[in-house]
């Protein structure tokens, strides 16, 4: 909690060096309408990577079952834990700096110059650098996602958008369905039988469609959304 604190504090003291501005920037005053962008956002992004985990247990025959640890302590402490890295990632690059960016240099290469740290970032997050194909495949995929969280922020001017895919998406994957760093979550599977499949259509279904559906419905809502000023 204390390092989103001093996100915050240099967040603001950044802003103010480079725009004479505040916080408000990053468009957290709460509001129904910021509500309702939250929930559907954070929505579609859960549903859609839950979609992945489903369609693996249907062709692979994998087995998943509650977790029978499961306890209020530990729910909290999941969720807690996919709140702060999110928003220590959110602020980061698609806060104070990109609003920066956007003033100075455009959407579109505001929009393109986050992605392309955000997906170099998760090299060293997800601990592939130094190995090739993994190194392509992180950035291809955490870059793209980025795209779409920049874009979210550039469309509204707030964070409630680009927060709400992020943590429907990490809350699903890593505490939902238990495959990130904090161990077991809801979920666990009943025997460490990975996914395997002969058929190169199903894999590519299995690894792309969860991401292009959030991607393709997230474009779509936020193409149709009004801008405000930027200001």
């Amino acid at each position: 909690m204390i390092g989103i604190l001093v996100q915050l504090c240099i967040s603001w003291l950044v802003v103010w060096l480079f725009e004479k501005k505040n916080l408000s920037v990053l468009g957290f005053y709460p509001s129904k309408r910021h509500l309702i962008d939250f929930i559907l956002f954070f929505c579609i992004a859960a549903a859609s990577c839950s979609l992945g985990f489903l369609m693996k247990i249907y062709f692979s025959g994998q087995v998943w079952q509650l977790n029978p640890a499961l306890s209020a302590s530990l729910i909290l402490n999941g969720i807690w834990w996919n709140v702060k890295s999110v928003l220590f990632e959110e602020l980061i690059f698609r806060g104070a700096l990109l609003y920066i960016l956007v003033k100075r240099l455009g959407s579109l290469r505001a929009i393109i110059i986050s992605a392309i740290a955000f997906g170099i970032y998760h090299w060293f997050s997800f601990g592939v650098f130094g190995n090739v194909v993994p190194m392509i495949v992180t950035f291809l995929m955490t870059a793209t996602m980025g795209l779409l969280l920049a874009y979210g922020y550039s469309k509204t001017f707030s964070l409630y958008i680009p927060i709400a895919i992020h943590l429907g998406w990490n809350l699903a994957q890593t505490f939902i369905f238990s495959q990130g760093p904090i161990g077991n979550g809801v979920l666990v599977a009943t025997s460490e039988k990975p996914f395997r499949t002969d058929s190169y259509f199903v894999f590519f279904l299995v690894t792309f469609l969860p991401i292009l559906l959030v991607l393709s419905i997230s474009f779509l809502l936020l193409k149709n959304k009004p801008q405000p000023q930027l200001v």
